[in-house]
């Protein structure tokens, strides 16, 4: 079986990715390994990912850094954006704003962290050797953080096969049996997944932003054109509110707070797009290019859209539309639920393929079985999305329940950790250091408060829903049509 990296570390300050490997051609070379071996130095891991590349038929670090904020704006310029406008009405126009700005500066500052501690130890290939360098090189961190990454990713397949089902359900006006279509969701999927370097998902990462972005610009426009939102009742005033309406509850308030939380928070794949990086030390480029289109993105249609709808405001945003503006909004929405699938697929499936081949040519070579192996693990992982997301079949409460579970340890927990261990000694030894010492002991505060009281509301809120008949029940062939 194969192990998390071994103990050595080095800070990974060189200008360039060859200075790093002239510096560690000068180390002293650990043992070579053997067949069964526990064993994997930290040299293996980088020099055979990098400087034999030439010779490979699949090279991983390949992206610039360009085609990593490609990816990033895949990832983040996404459907949930549509869940702004919900949380605007549950926190008040200036609240959800705070909580935008708030959260996303949290998140910008965690992933520079992020970015700090791989830049030291670049052994590490993803979040798991994260987990495992993070805590003292333990396995049972390692095998923590491995839990944690398979149950969000398989838990965000399993949200983007049943929202797909709802684009076509509600692009169609069929009576097609849901199931099929979120197979049918599964499937494109599927084949979309296929390509296994992330440089190759970049291409697809970019029209899948470009259609979004259109997609989010259109329900805007068509907030503003429509007589009045869906839902409406007659002789009644739309209006928003800057602060909190009157009746929100806190179950409500704090779902809408995770909701926005897990727009934002997106670290859990960071260590897997730095390590496809031709030169990580470019990472920071991509994540302010990406971070700057997220503010605006973010905020702007949270405002605009309850601005439009007021209280008649849902999440999805576009189900307040009429229905001819609803389809036309939504039609650009379904390929970014697809690529955005597309990449935390990319990302799982690598784990587990470099878990099983970490020592094997299989993982660089154009073999028979290393390309069964891994469509096999494609197919998987996406049939068991495809079951969860059948199983818990509502939108924001998932989006919530993720949140919490989840972004709380690799959104906010494990980065105010990781500046303690990276800063050991000098804590407090400045009137600077101390104040980064407490914010980012904070970090882990309200991490650890998103975990318990995010849990608990994510639960209550899905308990209240099936209460009063407002989501469907698992596995069913009835519309989840917006």
């Amino acid at each position: 079986m194969a192990q998390p990296p071994q103990d050595q570390e080095r800070k990974y300050s060189a200008a360039s990715r060859e200075e790093v490997f002239d510096e560690i051609d000068k180390e002293e070379k650990p043992p070579s390994l053997v067949k069964g071996s526990a064993v994997l130095s930290r040299t293996n891991s980088i020099v055979s990912t990098i400087s034999n590349e030439s010779g490979r038929d699949i090279k991983l670090r390949t992206m610039s850094w360009k085609k990593t904020a490609a990816v990033l704006f895949g990832e983040y310029v996404c459907l949930a954006i549509m869940s702004f406008p919900a949380s605007f009405m549950a926190l008040g126009m200036v609240g959800g704003i705070i909580a935008t700005l708030g959260i996303g500066v949290i998140t910008l500052y965690t992933s520079m962290t992020l970015w700090k501690f791989q830049m030291k130890h670049p052994e590490c290939r993803d979040i798991c050797d994260i987990g495992y360098k993070l805590f003292g090189n333990s396995r049972i961190a390692y095998e923590l953080t491995t839990f944690g990454l398979l149950a969000n990713n398989l838990m965000i397949l399993g949200l983007h096969t049943s929202t797909g089902a709802k684009v076509f359900s509600t692009l169609t006006d069929s009576q097609q049996c849901n199931i099929i279509w979120a197979v049918v969701t599964m499937v494109i999927c599927i084949l979309l997944s296929l390509p296994r370097t992330l440089t190759q998902v970049s291409f697809q990462s970019v029209i899948s932003a470009i259609l979004m972005f259109t997609s989010v610009m259109l329900c805007m426009v068509f907030a503003g054109i429509e007589d009045e939102p869906a839902g409406y009742v007659e002789g009644t005033v739309v209006k928003a509110s800057a602060l909190a309406p009157p009746g929100t509850t806190f179950v409500a308030g704090f779902n809408a707070i995770l909701n926005i939380t897990y727009t934002f928070i997106g670290q859990i794949c960071y260590p897997s797009f730095i390590a496809e990086m031709e030169n990580p030390a470019d990472f920071p480029k991509a994540l302010y290019a990406c971070t700057v289109a997220e503010f605006i993105l973010f905020t702007v249609p949270g405002i605009v859209i309850y601005y439009y709808m007021g209280q008649y405001t849902v999440a999805p945003a576009f189900a307040g539309l009429q229905p001819l503006y609803k389809k036309i909004a939504f039609t650009m929405a379904l390929p970014t639920i697809i690529v955005i699938g597309v990449i935390y697929a990319n990302i799982t499936a690598k784990y587990l393929f470099n878990r099983i081949y970490r020592n094997s040519h299989h993982r660089y070579s154009n073999t028979w079985q290393g390309w069964s192996m891994w469509v096999a693990l494609i197919v998987i992982i996406w049939i068991l999305g495809f079951i969860i997301g059948e199983a818990v079949p509502f939108f924001g409460d998932l989006l919530s329940l993720i949140s919490s579970l989840f972004d709380s340890f690799f959104g906010l927990i494990f980065w105010g950790y990781a500046y303690l261990v990276l800063n050991k000694g000098n804590w407090f030894t400045t009137k600077k250091q101390t104040f980064w010492t407490i914010l980012n002991i904070l970090i882990i505060i309200i991490g650890i408060i998103v975990f318990g009281v995010g849990t608990y509301t994510s639960i209550q809120s899905i308990l209240n829903d099936y209460a009063v008949g407002a989501v469907r029940y698992p596995f069913t062939c009835a519309s989840s049509a917006i």
